[in-house]
């Protein structure tokens, strides 16, 4: 076991449970999607995921696919190079694209989940993942083989959970009836995209699924790719995510200029001036304390290229003076405390 150098102390982060399940995670989790290993790399990754860690943030999140790899690499050296200890820290990763071109190096095959998981693994430097994501659904594979083979990953102790991204509610309901039907383990979680502009699929209609199984959400792109910070509101900036991936937003870029882009950034505006005016605080936080304030979400994914970005207690207390429904915190037994805007076991009862 690897000399621990930095104890985890949640300062004041909140956390709630992952869907259904006892896992703890904070509110707010770093991902590695676009930055980490890709357009940020070396010391930078370190002090971006440091600073988190520092901050109460224990649960990161990457794929085999983010950077073609790397992003799990750079995660991992990093875990080692700062001397987290693995029980203090949550990692999910997720399984899909695959990095080669071979017929069975991507998809949700026996094959490619049971590889894929064994490589994953290793370019993490870990025994073990927390939550093992199925990154999309994989409409040629029998549901039954993807549970099957999700179950015997958790069984051999390489996941401790599995769960969904991007799957429709249907998707996720057949997995849960293959699973009751065989006695397997069902996804505990999705994680998709949610945002003030993108409501329709976390809001609607995956709604029947967390009252019936308790579904709890992943988020990520809470702040629409950083629209929802204001930084677009009057063109493209150098140093922004629309820049350094001006490719991959091509299409965002356009949608800006036409009339629904301006009707979305004229919008941004006018939470803006909300956030400023009256709450006393930045769109930022006001978007970010929107999708949290769901009690469907477990776990908001930030997105961040420098230590900056990383929120501070200073943020988060902005965000909780916006959330305003604090209660008296029931005993912990010293555990930090779960937040009362998530859900609680009894809520399923």
């Amino acid at each position: 076991m690897s000399e621990v150098k930095l104890e985890f102390d949640p300062k004041n982060m909140l956390f709630r449970r992952l869907g259904p399940s006892g896992l703890r995670v904070p509110v707010f989790s770093l991902g590695g999607w676009l930055t980490l290993g890709g357009t940020v790399k070396g010391d930078p990754v370190k002090e971006i995921i440091k600073t988190a860690f520092e901050h109460g943030i224990n649960m990161f999140d990457t794929a085999e696919a983010y950077a073609a790899g790397k992003s799990e690499e750079e995660m991992g050296r990093v875990i080692k190079e700062l001397g987290l200890r693995r029980t203090d820290l949550v990692i999910t990763t997720k399984l899909f694209w695959g990095l080669r071109k071979g017929p069975n190096d991507g998809g949700l095959s026996r094959k490619h989940i049971i590889e894929g998981t064994q490589e994953s693994l290793k370019r993490l430097g870990l025994d073990y993942v927390d939550v093992l994501f199925a990154h999309r659904h994989d409409k040629s594979v029998p549901m039954e083989e993807i549970v099957r083979a999700f179950n015997y990953v958790i069984e051999k102790g390489w996941a401790f959970y599995w769960a969904t991204s991007e799957w429709s509610a249907r998707e996720i309901e057949e997995a849960y009836h293959v699973a009751e039907k065989l006695n397997l383990i069902p996804p505990i979680a999705e994680q998709c995209q949610h945002h003030m502009f993108h409501r329709e699929r976390p809001e609607k209609e995956y709604d029947g699924l967390y009252r019936k199984y308790g579904l709890g959400t992943t988020t990520w792109s809470s702040l629409a790719s950083g629209l929802l910070t204001g930084k677009y509101n009057d063109g493209i900036p150098e140093n922004s995510r629309f820049k350094a991936h001006s490719d991959f937003f091509k299409d965002t870029v356009k949608s800006l200029q036409e009339p629904e882009g301006q009707a979305k950034i004229q919008k941004v505006r006018e939470l803006t001036k909300l956030a400023e005016e009256e709450l006393g605080t930045t769109v930022t936080a006001l978007a970010l304390a929107w999708v949290a304030k769901s009690p469907n979400t477990s776990t908001v994914i930030l997105g961040a290229s420098s230590p900056e970005q990383v929120l501070t207690p200073e943020i988060l207390e902005k965000i909780e003076k916006i959330l305003g429904n604090k209660p008296e915190t029931a005993p912990t037994y010293g555990r930090p405390a779960l937040d009362p805007s998530g859900r609680h076991f009894a809520d399923y009862a």
